[in-house]
């Protein structure tokens, strides 16, 4: 994780190494080897047939001095033409091949990417920002999709063509190569000039298009919560202050550009020179024939191109390495799934019916952070609802989320039933123990495909079972459509209370042996409180249920309240029971104020 010097406490995902990096994607299309060896082919073919048009030219130049007859010439001029239209087909279909073999690398890239991102514990992204995963998914993918379509299959041809000219050059006749080889020196220091220069503004561009994403996605996330203080401005001016930032880096690396493009002409002009210069001098003293050293000339300028776009390609080609390096950074991270622990590894006898739910946390933090829970020893009995209370920042969510499966403790562990929901019993976890957390997203499309996420082979009337059982009929009542009537974005706008009630009868649907509720009711007003608290206690009936209590209202009803406070248990007992022993929930309950 990388530290955001312009965020205090935020840490950005990771970025690979170079190394990294190229170890990833050379992984990558030595799974496709087929279509890997055939690019490479048809694209060291073109490059090959570009060599034929000089070299034949300056043969032709010969011929012509010579006195040869018109058939000779004829059949010269026929060959650069045979050439010229068979290495255009090969560049055609090279590029094509190339386009697709690194279309097919980077969707399983972002695949992997898109596979890490779900799997990121909520703490980790909570304190990266989603603005740096949305850039990396969003115009990281753009500036390498961009590349790789466009730029990259003739960056490759390119390289290609410069390589093999080279050879061909120096081949011809050694002299006239080393006159070439003048311009090397003056297009390394051109080269070596702009990446010590233009690196850095690469790197700080992707966080500053970071910085711009979380802005924008905060102020759109908040809109409503932005309208009633009418804090447009505010927002709107620090958009345009990230913004600003990433305009001013992209002008000056523009300007970079435009020098180091005066560099490459200069060196250009140094090579020909020198080239035309030995040729001359060689030609003079019957060394080298006019054909070759035309042909030499000829080979050298055919290096402008390839050279020009191997150097001013190399923008796009350094905006897509750093790009590319933060995918790769957030695809190679590792699996957030808990250790393996010891002991059996067979799955729990009776999968939807109540468990026991065994939790131990030693002691628990994010990173290098401070502790967030330390010896924490809970039970929960099959069957058994138990609610979890305690002042903010007491680690209730925390702990939760280790109940669920979803956070791995750093020293601790997590039993169903006697078998942990690590290693060979992490399919069971997920099967086995639900989450419904505060914060629900409804996905868009018909609400049937919505609930139907928890249980792909549910009937329509197994759905409107499920919705009856949290309450939630009237509302569905009122849909034009029923169970076909898109919700979520574009669709009908649910309300949170519906939202909630969409997440209990997913988890209706689910049939987990452990409900774990994390404020799962906490978003509703006043209002609404109650059904939602009906709508919980409806969904969880007959479950072992873990609920993390937003009002102490949902303690009331539970079988047994735990107390958090600072990381720790400190008291433990009915309702009744805490209230008589006046600690620290008589105290909450005092304060609460809320009658029983």
């Amino acid at each position: 994780m990388t530290a955001d010097p312009r965020t205090p406490g935020r840490t950005l995902l990771p970025v690979a190494s170079a190394r990294q990096t190229w170890t990833t994607l050379g992984a990558r299309f030595r799974d496709r080897p087929g279509l890997s060896a055939a690019a490479a082919t048809v694209l060291v073919a073109a490059a090959t047939g570009g060599l034929v048009a000089p070299w034949v030219l300056g043969r032709l130049v010969d011929d012509v001095i010579a006195g040869a007859p018109v058939s000779r010439i004829a059949g010269r001029v026929a060959v650069i033409a045979a050439a010229a239209v068979l290495t255009g087909l090969l560049t055609a279909l090279g590029a094509a091949l190339a386009s697709r073999l690194g279309e097919t690398v980077l969707a399983r890239l972002r695949e992997r990417v898109l596979d890490r991102a779900l799997h990121l514990p909520s703490a980790t992204l909570e304190r990266a920002g989603t603005g740096d995963l949305l850039a990396r998914v969003g115009d990281d993918v753009a500036v390498v999709t961009n590349v790789i379509a466009v730029s990259g299959p003739a960056f490759v041809g390119a390289l290609l063509s410069v390589v093999l000219t080279v050879f061909g050059l120096v081949a011809l006749d050694w002299r006239l190569g080393l006159a070439g080889l003048v311009a090397a020196p003056a297009y390394a220091l051109a080269l070596r000039w702009y990446l010590r220069r233009s690196m850095p503004y690469y790197a700080r561009e992707r966080v500053a298009t970071g910085e711009r994403t979380q802005a924008m996605a905060g102020a759109l996330r908040g809109a409503a919560t932005v309208r009633a203080y009418r804090t447009e401005d505010a927002h709107v001016a620090a958009i345009a202050e990230r913004s600003g930032v990433a305009r001013d880096l992209s002008l000056e690396i523009f300007n970079l550009h435009t020098r180091f493009g005066l560099r490459i002409n200069r060196s250009e002009f140094l090579g020909l020179a020198a080239v035309l210069v030995a040729g001359f001098f060689l030609v003079r003293d019957d060394l080298v024939t006019v054909g070759a050293a035309t042909t030499a000339a000829l080979y050298f300028h055919r290096l402008f191109n390839p050279i020009g776009l191997l150097l001013l390609e190399s923008d796009s080609v350094l905006q897509a390495g750093a790009s590319l390096a933060r995918l790769v950074g957030v695809a190679s991270l590792p699996d957030t799934a808990p250790p393996t622990a010891s002991g059996p590894a067979t799955a729990p006898a009776g999968p939807h019916g109540p468990a026991a739910l065994d939790v131990t946390v030693r002691r628990h933090h994010y990173d290098d952070g401070p502790l967030v829970l330390a010896d924490v020893e809970l039970r929960l009995a099959p069957g058994e609802r138990v609610a979890l209370v305690g002042a903010s920042g007491a680690g209730k969510s925390t702990l939760a989320g280790i109940a669920a499966g979803i956070i791995a403790p750093t020293d601790g562990s997590v039993r169903l039933d006697g078998v942990p929901l690590t290693g060979a019993g992490e399919a069971t976890a997920r099967r086995d123990v639900a989450l419904v957390s505060q914060e629900v997203h409804v996905f868009a499309g018909p609400l049937a495909e919505d609930l139907r996420l928890a249980a792909p082979d549910a009937t329509d009337a197994e759905l409107l079972d499920a919705l009856e059982r949290v309450g939630a009929t009237a509302w569905l009542r009122a849909l034009p459509d029923g169970l076909a009537t898109p919700v979520g974005e574009g669709g009908h706008r649910l309300t949170a209370a519906q939202a909630q009630q969409v997440a209990l009868a997913r988890l209706v649907l689910t049939a987990p042996a452990v409900a774990v509720l994390d404020e799962a009711t906490a978003e509703a007003g006043s209002a609404g409180a109650r059904d939602l608290d009906r709508a919980a206690l409806a969904a969880t009936r007959g479950r072992t249920t873990l609920i993390v209590a937003h009002r102490l209202s949902q303690a009331v009803t539970a079988d047994r309240i735990v107390v958090l406070d600072h990381g720790r248990i400190v008291e433990q007992g009915t309702h009744d029971e805490l209230l008589d022993a006046g600690g620290r929930y008589g105290h909450l309950w005092r304060s609460w104020r809320v009658p029983v």
